[in-house]
Protein backbone atom coordinates (compact mmCIF):
# COMPACT_ATOMS: atom_id res chain seq x y z
CA UNK A 1 0.00 0.00 0.00
CA UNK A 2 1.69 3.15 -1.30
CA UNK A 3 1.40 6.53 0.44
CA UNK A 4 1.26 9.66 -1.72
CA UNK A 5 0.85 13.38 -1.11
CA UNK A 6 -2.44 14.85 -2.32
CA UNK A 7 -3.95 18.29 -2.73
CA UNK A 8 -7.64 18.47 -1.93
CA UNK A 9 -9.80 21.46 -2.80
CA UNK A 10 -13.17 21.31 -1.08
CA UNK A 11 -16.08 23.62 -1.86
CA UNK A 12 -18.18 24.11 1.25
CA UNK A 13 -21.72 25.44 1.54
CA UNK A 14 -20.99 29.07 2.55
CA UNK A 15 -24.00 29.25 4.90
CA UNK A 16 -23.01 26.11 6.81
CA UNK A 17 -19.38 27.23 6.92
CA UNK A 18 -20.38 30.64 8.32
CA UNK A 19 -22.29 28.94 11.16
CA UNK A 20 -19.44 26.56 12.03
CA UNK A 21 -16.11 27.74 10.63
CA UNK A 22 -14.07 25.07 12.39
CA UNK A 23 -16.53 22.20 12.10
CA UNK A 24 -16.68 21.57 8.34
CA UNK A 25 -12.90 21.59 7.79
CA UNK A 26 -12.44 19.41 10.88
CA UNK A 27 -14.95 16.87 9.53
CA UNK A 28 -13.12 16.62 6.19
CA UNK A 29 -9.77 16.37 7.99
CA UNK A 30 -11.23 13.57 10.11
CA UNK A 31 -12.31 11.76 6.92
CA UNK A 32 -8.69 11.90 5.74
CA UNK A 33 -7.39 10.60 9.08
CA UNK A 34 -10.03 7.84 9.19
CA UNK A 35 -8.72 6.64 5.81
CA UNK A 36 -5.21 6.30 7.23
CA UNK A 37 -4.01 9.70 6.08
CA UNK A 38 -2.17 12.57 7.72
CA UNK A 39 -3.12 16.23 7.20
CA UNK A 40 -0.06 18.37 6.44
CA UNK A 41 -1.67 21.77 5.71
CA UNK A 42 -5.29 22.84 5.99
CA UNK A 43 -6.38 26.40 5.29
CA UNK A 44 -9.09 28.66 3.92
CA UNK A 45 -8.54 29.61 0.31
CA UNK A 46 -11.41 32.00 -0.43
CA UNK A 47 -15.15 32.58 -0.39
CA UNK A 48 -16.77 33.60 -3.63
CA UNK A 49 -19.90 33.69 -5.69
CA UNK A 50 -20.35 30.59 -7.84
CA UNK A 51 -20.72 30.77 -11.62
CA UNK A 52 -23.87 28.65 -11.35
CA UNK A 53 -25.90 27.31 -8.42
CA UNK A 54 -24.68 24.04 -6.90
CA UNK A 55 -27.20 22.23 -4.71
CA UNK A 56 -29.18 25.49 -4.62
CA UNK A 57 -26.23 27.54 -3.30
CA UNK A 58 -24.92 30.65 -5.04
CA UNK A 59 -21.89 31.23 -2.76
CA UNK A 60 -19.21 28.79 -1.72
CA UNK A 61 -16.18 28.63 0.53
CA UNK A 62 -13.06 26.99 -0.88
CA UNK A 63 -10.88 25.06 1.58
CA UNK A 64 -7.45 23.69 0.63
CA UNK A 65 -5.94 20.63 2.30
CA UNK A 66 -2.58 18.98 1.59
CA UNK A 67 -2.35 15.48 3.02
CA UNK A 68 -0.49 12.17 2.89
CA UNK A 69 -2.70 9.17 2.34
CA UNK A 70 -2.67 5.60 1.05
CA UNK A 71 -3.71 5.51 -2.60
CA UNK A 72 -6.63 3.17 -1.90
CA UNK A 73 -8.20 5.66 0.55
CA UNK A 74 -8.95 8.34 -2.06
CA UNK A 75 -12.03 6.73 -3.63
CA UNK A 76 -13.76 6.26 -0.23
CA UNK A 77 -12.81 9.86 0.71
CA UNK A 78 -14.44 11.18 -2.48
CA UNK A 79 -17.55 9.11 -1.79
CA UNK A 80 -17.85 10.38 1.80
CA UNK A 81 -17.52 13.97 0.55
CA UNK A 82 -20.24 13.41 -2.06
CA UNK A 83 -22.59 12.24 0.70
CA UNK A 84 -21.72 15.06 3.13
CA UNK A 85 -24.29 17.89 3.29
CA UNK A 86 -21.74 20.66 3.77
CA UNK A 87 -19.43 19.70 0.89
CA UNK A 88 -20.75 20.93 -2.45
CA UNK A 89 -17.82 19.69 -4.57
CA UNK A 90 -14.34 18.28 -4.09
CA UNK A 91 -11.25 17.75 -6.19
CA UNK A 92 -8.38 15.57 -4.98
CA UNK A 93 -5.16 15.53 -7.02
CA UNK A 94 -1.98 13.51 -6.52
CA UNK A 95 1.08 15.76 -6.38
CA UNK A 96 4.05 14.62 -8.47
CA UNK A 97 6.88 13.49 -6.13
CA UNK A 98 9.33 16.06 -7.51
CA UNK A 99 6.92 18.89 -6.64
CA UNK A 100 5.96 17.80 -3.12
CA UNK A 101 8.61 19.72 -1.16
CA UNK A 102 8.25 23.10 -2.94
CA UNK A 103 4.44 22.98 -2.86
CA UNK A 104 4.29 22.05 0.82
CA UNK A 105 6.91 24.69 1.70
CA UNK A 106 4.84 27.33 -0.10
CA UNK A 107 1.58 26.16 1.50
CA UNK A 108 3.17 26.23 4.96
CA UNK A 109 4.68 29.64 4.31
CA UNK A 110 8.25 28.40 4.75
CA UNK A 111 9.31 28.74 1.11
CA UNK A 112 12.18 31.08 0.32
CA UNK A 113 11.17 34.14 -1.71
CA UNK A 114 13.04 34.66 -4.96
CA UNK A 115 15.99 36.96 -4.45
CA UNK A 116 16.39 40.11 -6.49
CA UNK A 117 19.68 40.14 -8.44
CA UNK A 118 22.21 42.53 -6.96
CA UNK A 119 23.19 45.61 -8.94
CA UNK A 120 26.54 44.05 -9.81
CA UNK A 121 24.87 40.89 -11.17
CA UNK A 122 22.22 42.82 -13.07
CA UNK A 123 24.77 45.03 -14.85
CA UNK A 124 24.06 48.34 -16.48
CA UNK A 125 20.90 48.57 -18.56
CA UNK A 126 21.68 48.98 -22.24
CA UNK A 127 19.46 51.05 -24.49
CA UNK A 128 18.20 49.40 -27.65
CA UNK A 129 20.44 50.16 -30.60
CA UNK A 130 23.30 51.36 -28.38
CA UNK A 131 26.68 49.88 -29.15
Amino acid sequence: MSTQVYEGLFLFDANKFARDQQGLPAEVEQMVVDGGGEVVVSRLWEERRLAYPIKGQRKGTYWLIYFRSPTDAITPLNRKCELHDGVLRQLVLKIHPSLVEPILAHAQGTGQPEEEPSEEEAGEPVAAGAE
